[in-house]
């Protein structure tokens, strides 16, 4: 009977871990995770240590029985299924594919396109089509309008194809800027330890809580729940797993050199890889001394690509100073990206006596990252340096020539219920005021003004704010 109970309990134990390791990829809140850490630590946790959990987990959904207008995940790219319904109903052929990789879907399209002599390297409607006497000759038996549907449906599969594969690609790198590598953690990894996996996933979910719109900093994420649970981790804890979500000296000093210059490596790429993606994106239009958004802005894409490159800039300086190799800066040292700013937000800093970040002036003086990084464009640890020193920041504590000066363990507090960085008091007024429009900076859906202007007159606002955005106001 004991035995089973301890298997039961193991089951259980697995079953909870799998939840946290699905978390790392998601958005889920610190205190659902918290809860979710409780349990799978069940038994084995001090009375101090529960005490600290408890700070957050007794906000839990679960507890709480309460819901959040927020999404638990991050926009994920819609696949190729609808397009390869239509062509296997066209071609009247069952091919297997997913349709969520790109290169099966070009496979798949290639697949059923030999009939009609359609390659992904000849796919051009108006000069690769076979005309009457080739399709003859080819023992088509098709019209013109026959083919003509299969050619351009087998067009719009490659050309989704491309679109799911870029939009992956972002979405990978937007988990890199929010939680490291800790996403790509295989499952049967992560079920191994189990201190260092409760210690991953809150810390990835305090990483991915929303910023709030506000005029101060965000808060450190590193709280005094992550600081019980890495505390917990010992001399035979999976420090390489852990290093994946936090790239600190605390950390990387349990790592070998081997490890360190493997985790380099994966920073690297993965900087090298996002500034090619801020590149295509950068408008030259944009003021770098200001970096407020200009009408047809991606702001969302720049600043998400932004984190990502800013995150691994971050991991990678981490990894040099821990291998004593920040004299390579010397030679090449690319500096921050900065995020584009919403004008009204730009504007309450103006009105409330601030200024634009200092660090926008050191952005604005150095090339683009992406210049010095492929090689057209020189910049050195002198040159942030001096850059740094006629913006008035020291270099080093500020992030741009060493890794950031660690800031103190923050006070856990309760997940705001934010609307595009508003936090609102209540979750049901939260979905209605997002679903309206407000605070979006685009026009309210005039059906929902008046519930709308109701809600924030009853103060169900909580945070300051710069503006409203609703008609009248």
């Amino acid at each position: 009977m004991t035995f089973r109970k301890d298997k039961d309990r193991d089951r259980s134990r697995r079953q909870i871990l799998a939840e946290l390791h699905d978390s790392l990829d998601r958005r889920h809140r610190p205190e659902d995770v918290a809860d979710l850490v409780l349990r799978a630590l069940d038994g084995q946790l001090s009375r101090r240590e529960r005490v600290v959990l408890e700070r957050a987990a007794k906000h839990s959904s679960r507890r709480k029985g309460r819901f959040s207008s927020m999404s638990t995940d991050y926009a994920r790219p819609v696949g190729g299924a609808r397009q390869v319904a239509a062509a296997s109903r066209l071609f009247e052929r069952s091919v297997e594919v997913d349709p969520d990789d790109p290169e099966s879907l070009l496979e798949f399209a290639a697949s059923v396109g030999h009939e009609i002599r359609w390659t992904p390297d000849r796919d051009d409607f108006l000069a690769d089509r076979l005309n009457r006497d080739a399709r003859a000759a080819a023992g088509m038996d098709l019209s013109k309008r026959q083919y003509n549907r299969r050619f351009r449906l087998l067009g719009r599969i490659a050309a989704k194809a491309g679109t799911l594969s870029t939009e992956q690609d972002k979405r990978r790198l937007l988990m890199v800027g929010v939680t490291g590598f800790a996403a790509d953690t295989p499952l049967e990894r992560f079920v191994t330890d189990v201190d260092a996996a409760c210690f991953v996933a809150y810390y990835a979910a305090r990483r991915k809580v929303r910023r709030e719109f506000s005029l101060s900093g965000r808060e450190n994420p590193f709280d005094e729940i992550a600081q019980v649970l890495l505390g917990r981790c010992t001399d035979r804890s999976d420090w390489w797993m852990i290093a994946q979500v936090r790239t600190t000296p605390d950390v990387l000093e349990r790592l070998t050199d081997e490890e360190r210059g493997r985790l380099l490596g994966q920073w690297s790429a993965a900087m090298r890889h996002s500034a090619d993606l801020l590149r295509a994106r950068w408008n030259p239009g944009t003021d770098r001394t200001t970096m407020i958004v200009r009408p047809g802005d991606d702001s969302t894409t720049w600043n998400n690509l932004a984190v990502a490159y800013n995150a691994a800039r971050t991991g990678w300086l981490a990894c040099l100073a821990s291998l004593d190799a920040l004299e390579l800066l010397q030679v090449a040292c690319p500096g921050k990206v900065m995020r584009l700013m919403a004008a009204d937000l730009a504007a309450w800093h103006r009105g409330t006596g601030g200024d634009v970040d200092p660090n926008t002036a050191v952005w604005a003086a150095l090339p683009p990252p992406w210049q010095v990084l492929d090689g057209t464009a020189a910049c050195t640890r002198t040159d942030v340096e001096a850059a740094c020193r006629a913006a008035g920041l020291d270099p080093a504590r500020t992030g741009w020539t060493a890794p950031a000066a660690r800031r103190g363990v923050a006070v856990f507090r309760p997940t705001p219920e934010l609307v595009h960085g508003v936090s609102v008091a209540d979750p049901v007024w939260a979905a209605l005021l997002r679903r309206a429009g407000v605070f979006s900076g685009r026009s309210v859906k005039p059906e929902l003004a008046d519930d709308a202007r109701h809600g924030l007159a009853s103060g169900v606002v909580v945070s300051d704010l710069p503006a409203t955005d609703l008609p009248g106001k």
